[in-house]
């Protein structure tokens, strides 16, 4: 559906697109997650049109767009503040792409009232855009997006403006819709847990480049560097040298998998596989702060030696802020990554 060939884009002496490949395939959902700066904006805008590249080339279903408009890509596109027409109802909104297309009004009136169902706002056609709810706007921008059959959707932060309870279930909604229509999709977040409940594929973006690529669960079990471990959010990063099954770190000894890649490496250990027990089993800590997270607490933990790590443990087993305690390792639980460059 979609291919980026070495797509480059520059701001003067920095390359906001520095070379990307990129496929998108029909039927798919990619989610492209990265720090600001990190250009998935640029690619966006580069696929829709809207940022001519200064070098590559961008095809849709084999077809090279170089010169072709924005209107004439066949794109959907949603923005994080929606832009709908503040003076204009909701059935006026959704049909806008409709009227461009000279569709006659009756199919215009079907197709904005099978998308309003489709969205969970039926009969909605009349209500006023100041009057709705953020979701609700939301909502009303999809069904715009979706009105004409665009061979492509693409959304810019969509759920940006929306709080966490709302976003976390239009996402579920949204994959579901998705799927029902069999849309292609193509999608700019920051929010790692919104792009993972989102995506079929996950796109990580560093300075540029495409830092890795793969399904959420493979992104998230073997992040591909330290830098995507951390922009996951795992702290638990340190410089390593692995021997057998033992990397020697600044924590001390910590066992590793069988079969791990040997010599000098970063190491990630996930909060799950960090073992809380008695003072003077393991590495010894004092426990600075606790975070109650729902289902867990974090708790920060501060080494004889080495960087801070953060456990996860239930609320019971949650020792006191101040206490001294030993630490061990679980190997099922780290993951060797490259050395830094």
């Amino acid at each position: 559906m979609l291919t980026l060939e070495s797509a480059t884009v520059r701001f003067g002496e920095r390359a906001a697109l520095d070379a990307v490949d990129l496929e998108v395939a029909e039927h798919e959902i990619v989610c492209v997650l990265g720090p600001s700066g990190s250009g998935k904006s640029t690619l966006l805008r580069v696929v829709a049109g809207l940022q001519p590249p200064d070098g590559g080339r961008v095809l849709l279903d084999g077809a090279d767009q170089a010169g072709v408009p924005v209107h004439r890509r066949g794109l959907g596109l949603m923005f994080q503040d929606h832009q709908l027409f503040p003076t204009r109802d909701v059935g006026a909104n959704v049909a806008f792409g409709l009227r461009m297309r000279k569709m006659p009004r009756r199919d215009q009136e079907c197709r904005v009232g099978e998308l309003l169902d489709l969205v969970g706002l039926p009969g909605a056609e009349r209500r006023a855009v100041a009057a709705l709810s953020g979701g609700e706007q939301q909502r009303v921008a999809l069904a715009r997006a979706l009105a004409p059959s665009p061979k492509l959707l693409m959304l810019d932060e969509p759920l940006g403006q929306l709080d966490r309870g709302l976003r976390e279930r239009l996402v579920v909604e949204l994959r579901t819709l998705f799927g029902r229509l069999g849309t292609t999709v193509l999608a700019v977040t920051h929010d790692q847990g919104e792009a993972f409940a989102l995506a079929d594929r996950v796109v990580v973006m560093r300075d540029g480049r495409i830092a890795q690529a793969g399904t959420p669960l493979e992104v998230w079990r073997r992040p591909a560097s330290a830098f995507v471990a951390r922009f996951l959010g795992f702290d638990n990063v340190v410089s390593a040298t692995v021997d057998g099954t033992t990397a020697a770190t600044e924590w001390g000894e910590v066992p590793v998998a069988e079969g791990a890649p040997q010599g000098a490496c970063d190491l990630l250990v996930r909060p799950a596989g960090v073992r809380i027990g008695a003072p003077g089993e393991g590495l010894r800590c004092v426990v600075g702060t606790r975070t109650f997270r729902g289902n867990h607490v974090a708790v920060r933990l501060l080494p004889e030696t080495g960087p801070a790590l953060e456990a996860e443990c239930a609320l019971r087993d949650a020792p006191e802020e101040g206490a001294a305690v030993g630490v061990g390792f679980d190997a099922a639980e780290t993951v060797v990554l490259p050395a830094a460059p």
